[in-house]
């Protein structure tokens, strides 16, 4: 075999010798990109068709292509697919592939658009494909949180700030505001669904063709919503991966949050949930241990979902356009992210329904640490105290009940009254913690009456999404 011979069959009639066996692997990314190639034959149908429609193919050269193109997504599905690195990438084996099949009609279907704006569509139809996928799955695991709100609507935890008991809430008030994060995430979600869902097809290598092409007819078979405005902005841009990686670092950072939280109640020292079994794994050397593991991971993989978002920021920043090879590098962190978020996902949304609370231990926390102080302070303003002498008051009520290790519910009347000759007798309705919580009885408050609204209106949303 010649020189000339060996060079790659769908691009090397410009170069005289074969490509250095290093650079053939090293510049191939058939290994990875071979994911897409439902999106690649589904946008070859498309381009096809358009093709036809436009009389650059006939009828007939258009049905011979789809067939192939049928035959060859029914070999990849079976695994009996030969894939090459020689050919570089998905693209290029599929449409080798074809040539095969149904001999020079199989060289007609790239006429009129280029690697590059087909490599933007493929990505595109498949972040579209996933986005979907991962938007059902958040539904799944927000319809659980409500769930268990609704469940433990009047299991009274304490709440913290800087880790210190602050005020009791209730484990359905928390779950809620798993609830809500979740909800922007979707929001984040779906708004970058929008932006991608454009076609770049026909924007050909930077600079559109002279073949009388219909983008719109392409964008419309393939479920977009339009076609692209800009050739060259088209083909080069990926902004909306990095939106899906900003949108899944945000979402994996709330999931880290949430493990966070999950994997300090399970310990002894906290002693709040039990997660069951199938969600742990014991220690190889101590027999008693039930390590949260699930929830552990999922923290972990949020340093892995933010890298990704981080490389593909630094990829594109010094990129002038229109298309560069740097772009065969936003494959691999995209992939990956999806993977991971639809992973940590479904690890959620089946662990969180199966939780279990601990409500003598929540509740034996919330006793301790003077979480009614503030209802104190309340109590006194309502008689009339100023909020900052109010403030003192309970600060020095407080300071007293260290001194003789009580809670001030515990405290007397007469104990109280030392302090402040505006404390009577009703003063022990609002320094049990089931007042306390019941007392924050309006919108976004803890109070069980509100969580359970709260539930309700979340479901209401939930069935208007879908």
């Amino acid at each position: 075999m010649d020189k000339k011979s060996a060079t790659n069959q769908q691009w090397g009639g410009r170069f005289s010798e074969a490509t250095d066996a290093f650079v053939q692997r090293f510049t191939a990314s058939v290994d990875f990109d071979q994911r897409l190639y439902a999106h690649d034959i589904q946008g070859s149908i498309a381009h096809a068709t358009m093709l036809a429609k436009v009389g650059v193919l006939t009828d007939e050269e258009r049905d011979q292509i789809i067939t192939g193109l049928e035959t060859i997504r029914g070999e990849i599905e079976q695994g009996i697919f030969a894939w090459s690195v020689e050919l570089e990438d998905v693209h290029m084996n599929i449409e080798a592939r074809l040539t095969q099949l149904i001999g020079i009609t199989g060289k007609k279907l790239h006429t009129g658009r280029s690697r590059n704006d087909q490599v933007a569509t493929d990505i595109r139809l498949y972040l579209r494909d996933e986005i979907d996928q991962i938007a059902a799955e958040l539904t799944r695991l927000q319809t659980g949180l409500l769930d268990l709100a609704e469940r433990e609507a009047d299991t009274i935890l304490p709440g913290f700030t800087h880790l210190q008991t602050a005020q009791p809430v209730t484990f359905g008030h928390h779950m809620l505001a798993w609830f809500e994060m979740l909800t922007r995430d979707k929001g984040r979600l779906l708004d970058c669904r929008t932006r991608l869902n454009q076609s770049p097809l026909g924007a050909a290598a930077l600079a559109g063709t002279s073949y009388p092409i219909d983008r719109a007819l392409s964008a419309e078979l393939l479920g977009f919503s339009k076609a692209t405005e800009n050739s060259l902005d088209s083909v080069s841009d990926r902004d909306f991966a990095i939106e899906f990686c900003a949108f899944a670092s945000l979402l994996m950072t709330h999931l880290s949050r949430a493990s966070e939280e999950l994997v300090i109640w399970t310990s002894a020292q906290f002693d709040f949930i039990q997660l069951p079994d199938r969600f742990c794994t014991g220690s190889s050397i101590m027999p008693q241990k039930k390590n949260p593991d699930v929830p552990e991971l999922v923290r972990g993989k949020s340093g892995r979902v933010n890298g990704h978002l981080i490389a593909l920021l630094t990829l594109m920043k010094s990129q002038p356009l229109a298309y560069n090879k740097d772009n065969q590098e936003d494959k691999e962190p995209l992939f990956d992210a999806v993977d991971t978020v639809k992973d940590c996902l479904r690890a959620f949304a089946d662990m969180v329904p199966a939780l279990i609370t601990n409500k003598a231990p929540m509740l034996a926390a919330a006793k301790r640490g003077y979480a009614t102080a503030t209802d104190l302070a309340d109590y006194l303003v309502r008689k009339g105290v100023a909020f900052r002498d109010a403030h003192e008051i309970v600060g020095r009520s407080v300071a007293f009940g260290i001194e003789q290790n009580k809670d001030l519910g515990e405290l007397s009347l007469a104990e109280l009254q030392q302090f402040s000759d505006q404390i009577d007798q009703d003063v022990f309705e609002v320094l049990t913690l089931e007042g306390s919580v019941a007392a924050r009885d309006h919108l976004g408050g803890t109070a069980p009456n509100q969580v359970r609204q709260a539930v309700a209106r979340a479901r209401t949303m939930l069935t208007k999404e879908n």
